[in-house]
Formats: C-alpha cells, sequence, structure tokens
C-alpha cells in the first residue's frame, strides 16, 4: 500500500521543547540551540526523505530559514504562529499590556505596510478581523526578511493555543476570515490542535472546504495528547479521507520507538502525513526509515 504520505521535520527540539519532561531537554545537546547546526540537520533529513519543514516563527527559527535560503536548500515550509513560547515569556516579563504594546511596536518596525496599515485600521475601528490580517502581514514579512521578498509558506498554521480557544469559544467568524485571508494570498489556511475531533466536527458544521486547509494534530499508538480520545479523533479523520491532516507526536514525544510508530501511522490512510522532531545526526538520518516504511 502506497499512502504517498509527506514527512516534515519539526522545530521543538530547536525550541527547546518537550511534553515528556524538562530534563530530556537538558540532556540535548547544546549544538541544538545553534542555527547552523539546526539547519544542517533539516538539510540531512530532506536528504533522507523529508519533504518540508515545520516551526514556529520565531527568532531562532528564522535563523535557520535564513541560513537555508543561502544555501539553496529550502524545503517546502509549514510556518505556526504565533510563537507561544516566545509570547508567553514575553508576557510573563511585560503582563498582557506589555504584550499587546511590544507586539505594536514589533510590527511598526518591520515597515510592512499592509501589517501597520491593517493595524491601525483595526485599531480606529475596533474591528478583531482586520487586527488579525495586520498580525499574519507582520509574521509573513518576518519570514520574507529572512528569506527572499517572494518566500511564502506552504501553508500558515494557527498555534494550538489559539485554534483550540477559537473552538471552544465558538468563534466561527476567526476561523472564516482566517481562511479566506490567507487563500487570498495563494497561502493554504492550516489549524495545529489537541482536539482534531472537534476541530474537523466545528469546520465541518461552518461549511468550510476542509481540502483547502491543513490539520495537524496528535495521532499516536497511546493517544498521546490526542482529545478527548484516541477512538474520537480516529473516527473524525475517517469522515475526512480528502482533508489534508498531518499526525504530530507520533512517538509520543520519544516515548515510542520509530517501528511501533510506523506500524500505527500505516494503519491510518487517511494521514497525508507526518511531523517529527529532530535533534542530532542520527535523527536526521531516520527520516530514510520512516520514507521506506511509508512508501508501500
Amino acid at each position: 500500500m502506497n499512502n504517498k504520505k509527506i514527512l516534515l521535520v519539526g522545530d521543538n527540539p530547536f525550541q527547546g521543547v518537550s511534553h515528556l519532561s524538562q530534563g530530556r531537554v537538558r540532556e540535548r545537546s547544546h549544538e541544538v540551540s545553534d542555527p547552523e547546526y539546526c539547519a544542517n540537520l533539516v538539510k540531512i533529513a530532506t536528504q533522507n526523505g523529508a519533504g518540508g519543514f515545520m516551526f514556529s516563527i520565531s527568532q531562532s527559527t528564522l535563523a535557520i530559514l535564513g541560513i537555508l535560503n543561502r544555501s539553496r536548500q529550502m524545503p517546502r515550509l509549514y510556518a505556526i504562529a504565533p510563537a507561544a513560547s516566545d509570547y508567553i515569556r514575553l508576557a510573563s516579563r511585560k503582563g498582557t499590556p506589555g504584550l499587546i504594546t511590544s507586539l505594536i511596536k514589533q510590527i511598526t518596525a518591520s515597515r510592512n505596510f499592509g501589517s501597520i496599515g491593517g493595524g491601525l485600521k483595526g485599531v480606529l475601528t475596533r474591528n478583531p478581523a482586520d487586527l488579525m490580517k495586520a498580525y499574519v502581514y507582520y509574521e509573513l514579512s518576518r519570514i520574507k526578511s529572512a528569506t527572499t521578498l517572494y518566500t511564502n509558506p506552504y501553508s500558515l498554521l494557527l498555534h494550538e493555543i489559539v485554534t483550540d480557544m477559537g473552538i471552544a469559544l465558538n468563534l466561527e467568524w476567526l476561523f472564516e476570515e482566517y481562511i479566506d485571508f490567507l487563500l487570498g494570498l495563494k497561502i493554504k489556511p492550516g489549524f495545529e490542535t489537541r482536539n482534531s475531533s472537534m476541530l474537523i466536527e466545528r469546520l465541518t458544521k461552518w461549511g468550510v472546504d476542509l481540502t483547502q486547509v491543513v490539520i495537524v494534530a496528535p495521532f499516536n499508538a497511546i493517544g498521546f495528547q490526542m482529545c478527548p480520545s484516541r477512538e474520537a479523533c480516529e473516527k473524525a479523520l475517517l469522515n475526512v479521507p480528502s482533508a489534508e491532516v498531518i499526525a504530530m507526536s507520533t512517538l509520543a514525544s520519544g516515548y515510542l520507538k520509530i517501528p511501533v510508530a510506523i506500524d500505527y501511522i500505516n494503519r491510518l490512510p487517511q494521514l497525508k502525513g507526518i511531523v517529527v522532531g529532530i535533534s542530532n545526526d542520527q535523527q536526521a538520518q531516520d527520516f530514510k526509515i520512516f520514507r521506506e516504511a511509508m512508501a508501500g
């Protein structure tokens, strides 16, 4: 069976993220904080079967993109915004008002007139949709500044915090405005979530064409991070066979071995890809194992 799944390099290790423990983070090589080292890992993974790079837009990942661009080895990009870790750290230091002020200053300093104009319009009209569009322009301008004026991600995904909050608050307008705006920019809108079952249910209820969006959600053999349950997420997946659903947490943050993960993923032909974080050469080379095992 040939599922033709795309393999993506994830950036969690580059951001110092482990969903199991901070001890695991400390065990990683200090080199993983070096953009040159991380860019080389992305290159190795690409040579071994990875077809793209999924990353939260942050200073560290933008530095990695700059290196990949200069070496002319830019993979397909799946960008996630906002970079929750960056904004949480900023909010903890400055509070929510300080966070908003800092973000406005960053947008202004970017000299991106789409961002500035949209932000000003949003402030004057108190229209959250205009503020959202200004923020999207800003994040896209950061990618272009790190690479070229013509570089756009294949997909721009809302971070799971925003997605899952939007689901909980039934913010239909947010999803509709976000999808329409990005499609107008020729970028595939995407949503990262811990609750794929509820997200798929809501998007279907709102009449969203699920072939036009990317959904990234946990899928693994032990149900790690799969809310409300593994069974519910798998059932929802069966209902959207044409949607571009990409599995994350396939190794359950290192708890599962590669053969177990591959066996589980291969039993879900509806999945269109997987994303796996890497922190060393061996893990980058392991993409060859994934590629060969998922080729049928």
